[in-house]
This record gives C-alpha cells, sequence and structure tokens, in this order.
C-alpha cells in the first residue's frame, strides 16, 4: 500500500506541472504565428498596391540627398542676402556721407566765390576815389560764447601798396552806459587784460576775430576801431602837431549784434 502510494504521487505531480506550460508554449506559438500571417498579409496588400520597399528605401536615400543639397544651397543664399544687405546699407551710407560732403563743398565754394568777387571787386577799385593806406570792412558784432562775450569780426585792406607786407596793431574801444552814466571800455578792460593791442601783418587783406567781455551793468552802444600801421623798423609813422598819423584808420560803428 505504501508503495503504490509513493508511485503515484509523482505521476499526478508532473502532469499538473506539464500541462499550462504547454499550453502556454502553444498560444506564444499562435500568437507569433499569427502576427507573421498579418504582417505577410500586409505585405502581400503592399506589394499587390505597387508598393516595393526596396525601391521605397532608395527613393528615400535620394530624397534625403536632394534634401541636403538643398539645404546648402538655402545656406548659400541666406549668406548672399545677407552680404548684399550689407553691401546696400554701406552703399546707402556711402551715398548719405558723399552728399553731405558735396553740400559742404558746395556752400564752402559759394562762400569762397563770394569773397573772391568782394576781394576782387575792392582791390579793383581806384586807390584816387577810395582813398590810400588801410580800410577797415565787413566789420561784425556775434555771440560769444558765454554771457556778456561777443565776438568782433573785421578786415583790413591795403590800398597804397597792396602787394607789400602791411604791419600794424589793431585797437578796440567800446563806448556806453555804466550806472546811468557814460563810460568808455578801452581794449585791456575788454579782454580782462590779457592785450591792450592786437599786432597784424598782412598782405592784400587780412580778417582778424577778437573775443571780448563786457560788465553785466554796461550798455554797449558805439565800437570803436583803430588801426596804426607800423614802419619796418616796428616804429608808429610820425605825425605833424595836432594831426593823426599817417596811414592811421579811426573808425566807430552802432553796436548791433547780429543774431545766429
Amino acid at each position: 500500500m505504501r508503495a503504490n502510494t509513493m508511485t503515484e504521487l509523482p505521476a499526478r505531480l508532473v502532469v499538473r506541472r506539464a500541462a499550462p506550460l504547454k499550453r502556454l508554449l502553444l498560444v506564444a506559438a499562435a500568437v507569433i504565428a499569427g502576427a507573421a500571417a498579418l504582417y505577410l498579409v500586409y505585405e502581400r496588400g503592399r506589394l499587390d498596391g505597387g508598393y516595393d520597399r526596396i525601391s521605397a528605401a532608395e527613393q528615400r536615400s535620394e530624397l534625403g540627398g536632394q534634401i541636403a543639397k538643398l539645404e546648402k544651397a538655402n545656406a548659400t543664399l541666406n549668406a548672399r542676402v545677407a552680404e548684399l544687405d550689407t553691401l546696400r546699407i554701406g552703399r546707402a551710407q556711402e551715398r548719405a556721407e558723399l552728399a553731405r560732403t558735396i553740400g559742404d563743398l558746395q556752400a564752402q565754394v559759394g562762400r569762397q566765390t563770394q569773397q573772391i568777387e568782394f576781394y576782387r571787386s575792392v582791390l579793383s577799385e581806384s586807390a584816387a576815389t577810395h582813398g590810400a593806406g588801410l580800410e577797415l570792412r565787413q566789420v561784425r558784432i556775434t555771440p560769444g560764447a558765454g554771457a556778456g562775450r561777443f565776438d568782433i569780426h573785421l578786415t583790413l585792406l591795403e590800398r597804397t601798396r597792396p602787394e607789400a607786407e602791411t604791419k600794424g596793431t589793431l585797437e578796440l574801444s567800446v563806448e556806453g552806459m555804466a550806472a546811468g552814466k557814460p563810460a568808455t571800455l578801452d581794449q585791456a578792460a575788454l579782454t580782462d587784460g590779457k592785450t591792450h593791442e592786437q599786432a597784424f601783418s598782412f598782405r592784400y587783406f587780412q580778417t582778424l576775430d577778437e573775443e571780448i567781455s563786457l560788465p553785466p551793468d554796461f550798455r554797449a552802444e558805439r565800437l570803436t576801431i583803430e588801426a596804426q600801421p607800423r614802419t619796418r623798423s616796428g616804429a608808429r609813422p610820425a605825425a605833424a602837431s595836432g594831426e593823426q598819423p599817417p596811414g592811421q584808420v579811426v573808425q566807430s560803428f552802432p553796436w548791433r549784434v547780429e543774431t545766429p
């Protein structure tokens, strides 16, 4: 009885363990076979529809090469467009700068032409009609760099011998009212003691500029300019008693400041 029991127990255990594994393998095989059948059917359908896997792979490879070429060409074109934009901007800036330069040159030529015509007319005039020696021209007063400061501009001409070198000194003075009384400021007072006279040396003509300052309580009314030529030795020409030295020019002008 014991021997039979021990013999039957292992047989029942083996059957119970082997049956589920076999069914599992059969199910897996069926699933794989079904999937393979479905794939074959899928491939058969694509083949029947005219799809060629190898041709499609070759076409994808060819299209990939074309895309790479197009991307390279597109990058080249973008670089060219950027270069052309840079050139266009640079040329526009060059044209604008050239236009400004031409405008400045035209204005400069216009000013120089006017000056040439002015001095040509001055030098061509008869000395007998207008007198000999020094002459003042183009006296202007313009605002200076700060409050109470002014710039005096003038041109000196030599009529007797314009080709010879003319030397001398120039002194400025301003007449007006200060604290309700008449007052006169000389060159030293106008320049804060920096200069007492301004030297000049020229042939034909010379343009002079002098910066002056006026006290806040001073009301200017008249500008007086005294130009005194010098001899070659540097001395002033001798004058007869009570007479003005030869060649000396003293002229007064109303105080009118040009607006900018």
